[in-house]
């Protein structure tokens, strides 16, 4: 998995590539912790990401805990299969997607 960073003042891109399981979760959840202080908007880009495990969708909904705090998170890009996904594991109606 590769994490691709990109900050603007207060507003926080993370286009996640690959995988993201048990193996990479803990460095996503490591990047969100590190990089989201004094954040009011995360953005996660996942037109890439190829699969998500549910420590990847533990590691999302942490995140979006971080951010009902301080601001607000929104996923965009995402594709079919992670999709599906978030739609069987009812993270659509807890998660913003675009």
């Amino acid at each position: 998995m590769t994490i691709n960073t990109t900050k603007k003042e207060t507003a926080l891109t993370m286009k996640i590539e690959g995988r993201l399981d048990t193996t990479t979760a803990p460095q996503l959840e490591t990047a969100v912790k590190d990089e989201t202080n004094g954040i009011t908007s995360l953005i996660f880009d996942l037109a890439d990401l190829e699969y998500i495990s549910s420590a990847g969708l533990r590691v999302l909904l942490s995140a979006q805990k971080i951010m009902n705090r301080q601001g607000n998170m929104k996923l965009i890009h995402v594709n079919e299969t992670v999709m599906e996904i978030f739609e069987v594991t009812g993270f659509t109606d807890i998660l913003t997607i675009e």
